[in-house]
């Protein structure tokens, strides 16, 4: 560390190298952790088949990992976990115990044993993906919107990452639970072995039941939180359902392509479609540290929450119509994430960052409960084609609250 002449602290160049190298390592380490968390998504089908389960079973077997995070995320929150455990220890040991918690589903022989192991695979990666935010906040004070932004972009393609053990296994479930099994133990080997805290760590905290209530009775912590729920109304619904929406799509395009066949591209653009958002994550994060992150929030959710109903107008046509458009939908549904945690990390009280960056989360998870089980519910009503378009509801109460918002980062351009 040096000082400038206004005796602000400045990093050295030994330590600006060294926080993008400790980025990188962040990164890669979220990816891989979080690729456990939509297996069930990837293999639901091959599930379904095996014990004859509804897609309304299906969901919860996703839904079941929400759960999971969102009652080890608010328990983290209640006991300050993330303020008060070194998030080295606590991002590791979380990320191995969620990988050993996926392979389980190798020996699972029904439905209610994977559904117990998914929520255990969800409460673990509650110590994966809050701490990560707040771990490498403290090596950007400067151009933190672009380094959430990438961490929140690993995190997105991690998740897409079932898909594409899943085209490359040629359906393989072994392949899939095995590959990011893998990948989450690997994840916690990086941060146990390599990571360490940046110079710009935030007040250490001694354990309050109080901590819980500063964050909610902050108004500016709490709009930040409201605009997080209205984007999460519609992120993990359209993560969860778009590949199912994709394959009756391409099915009633063209009924005379072989199943497999359809099957295997829907996969494969399941995991563009989902993956995309990793570059809109870093291109999110870019532009709000330019033009300001209430801005950049509001402009993605009017766009995604515009998507939500257009996409219904192009079920059934040709790919090469539809695709492009949920390649658009990809690519800014989750763009503005990292901004909402970034916003925390800015507006909230210093000594309880890290509990209210687990509660905003948490609470976001509890809501995509609703949304991930009323896609199928409404699809039974309206079909695949406007099941979606309730999707929208979220992003634009999201732009009424941030709007609301004050003392956000406005932007340097």
């Amino acid at each position: 560390m040096v000082r400038t002449e206004k005796g602000v602290n400045k990093l050295s160049v030994k330590d600006t190298f060294r926080r993008w190298l400790i980025l990188a390592l962040v990164a890669c380490a979220v990816m891989l952790g979080m690729s456990v968390w939509l297996t069930a998504a990837a293999i639901g089908n091959v599930l379904q088949l095996k014990w004859s389960l509804s897609p309304n079973e299906v969901g919860w077997l996703v839904t079941a990992v929400q759960l999971g995070f969102v009652i080890g995320a608010f328990g983290a929150a209640v006991f300050n976990l993330a303020d008060l455990l070194p998030a080295r220890v606590y991002f590791s040991v979380s990320a191995a115990l969620a990988g050993c918690a996926n392979a389980g589903l190798m020996v699972a022989n029904n439905y209610e044993w994977a559904l117990a192991l998914r929520f255990l695979t969800g409460f673990c990666l509650a110590g994966v993906y809050p701490p990560s935010m707040k771990m490498i906040a403290t090596w950007f004070r400067t151009s933190r919107g672009m380094a959430i932004g990438t961490i929140v972009g690993a995190l997105t393609v991690g998740k897409a990452s079932p898909y594409l053990f899943k085209a490359i296994g040629e359906s393989s479930f072994s392949v899939v639970i095995w590959g990011t099994s893998l990948a989450a133990l690997i994840s916690g080997l990086l941060v146990g072995l390599l990571y360490k805290d940046g110079p710009h760590g935030f007040q250490r905290a001694s354990f309050s039941w109080k901590h819980i209530l500063v964050v909610v009775n902050h108004r500016p912590t709490r709009l930040a939180t409201y605009g997080y729920l209205g984007h999460m109304w519609e992120l993990y619904a359209m993560w969860t359902w778009v590949p199912a929406f994709m394959l009756a799509s391409f099915s009633s395009w063209s009924s005379q392509v072989e199943s497999s066949r359809i099957e295997f591209w829907v996969d494969l653009s399941s995991f563009g479609v989902i993956s995309i958002g990793g570059a809109g994550c870093i291109w999110g994060g870019l532009m709000a540290d330019r033009i300001g992150r209430k801005k950049l929030v509001n402009a993605a959710m009017l766009v995604s929450g515009s998507c939500c109903v257009v996409v219904g107008f192009l079920f059934g046509q040709s790919p090469w119509l539809l695709l492009p458009l949920l390649l658009v939908w990809g690519f800014f549904v989750v763009a503005d994430s990292a901004q909402f945690s970034a916003m925390v990390t800015e507006v909230a009280p210093q000594n309880v960052v890290g509990t209210a960056l687990t509660l905003q989360t948490s609470l976001g998870f509890l809501l995509t409960m609703l949304t991930i089980q009323g896609v199928p519910f409404l699809t039974e009503i309206v079909g695949w084609k406007w099941s979606f378009a309730f999707l929208s509801l979220g992003p634009l109460a999201g732009i009424q609250c941030i709007r609301k918002s004050k003392g956000i980062h406005e932007g340097s351009g």
